[in-house]
This record gives structure tokens, C-alpha cells and sequence, in this order.
């Protein structure tokens, strides 16, 4: 096993041996040293079922088991409410005995859920760009409250937001939750598909 697996959490190794891993995959190992190794920004671009999601989320789990955030530590963006729900069982699993709440916020998710994660802000919030737009213009107080110790912001299925109107608000929604927050929180892209790896990083 790659020297990297005895930098991630405890409970994230009983994880990979639960479920029977016989070693990190290059991404894996490649995503985390750059989340554990460095302050910048990341894009990966692989395969479908190539262990995308685990590369980004084991190293950044990780960080935050080691370093708690006040408010939620990690904004997932997705295109599509049905890529959420999935996220959200794997995540759960993941985490299944971890303090590390998952949190799903779109129209579909459960009003008692979001009213928790406003009362007490942490771990995992899904949500999309149109939930997260209408966050930032209707509730910019919760807004705050929910993002300001934010450390990561993973961007699912880039590809999604290239050069098309949707791009355009997601990147003007991270702009003005920037400005709320005072800071800019680490971005990390996935992406099965890329034709052009440079504009997606730009």
C-alpha cells in the first residue's frame, strides 16, 4: 500500500480495508499528495469508475478530521440532483461512523436536514448551482453562517460548465460567496471528460 494510505484518517483506512482495496490508485495517490502537500487548486480528469470521487474526498476528509471547520468544511457542486443522491449514500458510507455530517441541499432534500445544518454548520454540504444561488440571494446571513470556516469547494462533472450559460453562474455564484466569506476556499474539479483540460483548469 502506497505511503500515502498511512497519511489518511484512521477511520478512512478501515474503510479501504473494509471494503477489500488492494492498493490506491494512481489518482488517489496523485490527488492527495497535492491536497496534503500544497495550498492550490486541483483538477482531475479521468475515467468513469476510476476512483475520482475517493481521490478527492479521502485526503480532503482527512484534512478535516484533522482540523475541524466552524461551519461547513466542504461545498459539492454538482449538475444534477440524481448525481447528489449518489454521492450522498457513498459519502454516508464512508463517514457511516464518523462525526462528519452529509448533507444534501436542493429542492428534493428534506426542509428538517437543512434546518440542522443552519442550526449547527459542518461537515458536507451537496448541493447545486440554482439551490446554491437561491442560498446566497435569499438567506445571505445563513449563507454566512453556513460557509465561513469553508476550506473546500469540489466541482463534480466540470464538463458540465463548459463555455455555456450554467459555467457562467457557477462562476459568478463562487465569486459572490468569495466576497460573503472574505476568502477564497480551495476548488476541486472531476471530470470524466475533458477536450480541453487548459480551459477547464483557466
Amino acid at each position: 500500500m502506497s505511503s500515502i494510505f498511512y497519511r489518511l484518517a484512521p477511520f478512512i483506512q478501515d474503510y479501504i480495508y473494509r471494503n477489500k482495496w488492494e492498493e490506491l490508485r494512481d489518482i488517489q495517490v496523485a490527488a492527495a499528495e497535492v491536497i496534503f502537500d500544497t495550498d492550490d487548486n486541483l483538477l482531475l480528469s479521468s475515467g468513469t469508475a476510476s476512483g475520482k470521487t475517493e481521490a478527492a474526498f479521502l485526503p480532503i476528509l482527512t484534512r478535516l478530521w484533522e482540523n475541524p471547520s466552524a461551519s461547513v468544511g466542504v461545498l459539492y457542486l454538482s449538475p444534477l440532483k440524481a448525481l447528489i443522491n449518489d454521492q450522498f449514500e457513498r459519502l454516508t458510507d464512508l463517514l457511516e461512523e464518523q462525526d462528519i455530517p452529509v448533507t444534501k441541499w436542493h429542492g428534493d432534500a428534506p426542509q428538517t436536514a437543512k434546518k440542522k445544518l443552519v442550526k449547527n454548520p459542518r461537515g458536507v454540504m451537496q448541493t447545486t448551482p440554482e439551490s446554491l444561488e437561491s442560498l446566497l440571494m435569499h438567506n445571505s446571513s445563513n449563507a454566512y453562517r453556513l460557509f465561513s470556516d469553508l476550506r473546500f469547494i469540489v466541482i463534480d462533472e466540470v464538463h458540465y460548465f463548459m463555455d455555456n450559460d450554467r459555467g457562467l453562474q457557477l462562476l459568478s455564484l463562487l465569486e459572490r460567496l468569495s466576497r460573503l466569506i472574505g476568502f477564497s476556499p480551495r476548488r476541486i474539479g472531476l471530470s470524466a471528460t475533458l477536450g480541453d483540460p487548459a480551459n477547464a483548469e483557466k
